[in-house]
């Protein structure tokens, strides 16, 4: 499919999913990259029971807060 016939397809608000590999997209600065952390274990006991009130891994407590403080701090 040429360029101009995709952009008219989408710009007349037909899909245009099918007519994409989204097997290789990938967001630009969101790849994981692992990274190791020493918390001391009165902070990781906290960690945990938030985690377990909120129902959510303590890996996601631990990325939610990091990723707020940046928004409040970088954005």
């Amino acid at each position: 499919m040429k360029a101009k016939d995709f952009d008219k397809k989408f710009d007349d608000g037909q899909s245009i999913i099918d007519d994409l590999d989204l097997s290789k997209a990938r967001r630009p600065e969101h790849e994981q990259r692992r990274v190791n952390v020493d918390f001391p274990i009165w902070m990781i006991h906290s960690l945990d029971k938030e985690a377990q009130r909120l129902g959510v891994p303590r890996q996601s407590i631990i990325k939610l807060w990091i990723a707020e403080r940046l928004e409040k701090t970088v954005g």
